[in-house]
């Protein structure tokens, strides 16, 4: 027997079993079920779980028993799906100096995103998006996990985000000759370049592909938040992309880069701060998701004015502060879909949830704002019959709370039990 936070587990001790397996059958009893966003608590239930897989649902409190299975009680918790970010860089930690990109190998981020992979896999994130690193390291860790190496969340990967020479993504603070030394082979000019950097991201093993369409916050780069790329370059990655069938998500903060992205076809605009009514509509017409990150704005505010940025990255903060939320908002309103992200990393990893509350702030309703990190967030990554919601046939992607969090979007800032692929992360 193994007794952890309350919770008791009939099975074999976990770190005897081989990396990766999982036993045959899992019955979990519930005491409150919470399918998904659309739905409400239906009260005890239990869950069959077979090789990662849900087979089954049973409602009320009868037990259900089998010698051969592991039996997980959680009685006296609900139990939702797990959670999905769309904007995270586990490979990184929220401040350190620039510099550090001339004396860290890229090794070294394997070592962190495995760390942050655990700390967000216990906060209740099951699937998360890893929105731009090194060439490998974010591959390596989607591998890790996929195959039980490291515990951790499903990962999507991006890898090196494509940039314009000197832009927001590509290296920029160093003098020229260490500039091309750090250069992670991603930015390009021209549609034809760009095009083809596309298809190098494809071979390396993309899941998506990550391009920066505006400046940036905390880049060294100083030229504002406006466009970047050319509306004919993200054409060009747009429908080379899908024809590889690869989505891409554009970071962008200001609103004609906002609208150049939309109107090209990208499929997510990530963070999307100034965005206004005439990128808005594009938006919407074309089905671009919108991705707000407002943890990121809590998180740089946090370590605003103590010597932690430099002073380029702390002019481009407090241009943003006074918009954070604003777009959100009017993007509810003008029925843009939205999608749930952090950008962890920025902050601390593992504060994911806090996301939540933010977005209910914004206008979202808590049911929304639940949706946006499951149904919706799954459909965006064109997953939703594999994720975001517990039902037969899904990935065993559950998460364990105490409460109700339609009544309180803050009851998932405290998880207290999660399954991934169906495996117990401990």
């Amino acid at each position: 027997m193994i007794r952890a936070l309350g919770l008791t587990i009939s099975t074999l001790a976990l770190g005897m079993l081989p990396a990766g397996a999982i036993a045959q059958d899992q019955i979990i009893r519930v005491g409150n079920l919470l399918t998904d966003a659309a739905s409400s608590l239906s009260g005890p239930a239990t869950i069959i779980v077979r090789d990662g897989k849900i087979v089954e649902i049973r409602r009320g409190s009868d037990a259900v028993t089998d010698a051969d299975a592991t039996i997980i009680d959680l009685s006296t918790k609900t139990v939702m799906p797990g959670l999905i970010d769309l904007h995270v860089h586990l490979t990184g930690d929220p401040g350190g100096d620039f510099w550090k990109e001339t004396t860290e190998p890229t090794e070294w981020g394997v070592v962190v995103g495995a760390k942050n992979a655990l700390i967000t896999a216990k906060a209740g994130f099951t699937t998360v998006r890893e929105a731009g690193s090194s060439q490998y390291s974010a591959f390596s860790l989607r591998r890790g996990t996929a195959e039980g190496i490291i515990p951790g969340p499903r990962i999507i990967a991006a890898g090196p985000a494509l940039a314009i020479v000197g832009g927001h993504g590509d290296v920029s603070g160093f003098t020229e000759d260490v500039n091309d030394l750090l250069t992670s082979g991603y930015s390009c000019t021209g549609a034809v370049e760009c095009a083809e950097k596309v298809r190098k991201a494809s071979r390396a093993g993309s899941d998506i592909i990550k391009i920066t369409a505006t400046g940036g916050v905390l880049s060294q780069q100083g030229r504002g938040l406006d466009a970047q790329f050319t509306s004919e370059e993200m054409q060009s990655i747009a429908d080379t992309a899908h024809s590889l069938g690869l989505k891409v998500m554009a970071h962008a903060h200001g609103a004609r880069g906002i609208e150049a992205a939309a109107r090209a076809g990208i499929d997510t605009i990530e963070h999307g701060t100034f965005a206004d009514e005439a990128a808005l509509k594009v938006m919407k017409a074309g089905g671009t998701a919108m991705v707000p990150t407002l943890m990121a704005f809590k998180g740089v505010s946090e370590r605003l004015g103590k010597g932690i940025y430099t002073p380029v990255v702390e002019d481009k903060i407090r241009m943003t502060m006074g918009r954070v939320g604003k777009a959100v908002t009017q993007a509810k309103q003008m029925g843009v879909p939205i999608a749930f992200g952090t950008d962890a990393g920025v902050f601390d990893h593992g504060r994911n949830a806090e996301e939540l509350q933010l977005m209910v702030d914004a206008g979202l309703t808590r049911r929304e704002a639940i949706a946006s990190a499951t149904t919706v967030a799954a459909k965006t990554l064109d997953m939703e019959n594999e994720i975001g919601r517990i039902a037969v046939g899904y990935s065993a992607d559950l998460i364990a709370i105490d409460g109700n969090p339609l009544d309180d979007v803050r009851t998932l800032e405290k998880v207290d039990w999660v399954m991934v692929r169906g495996r117990i992360i401990d």
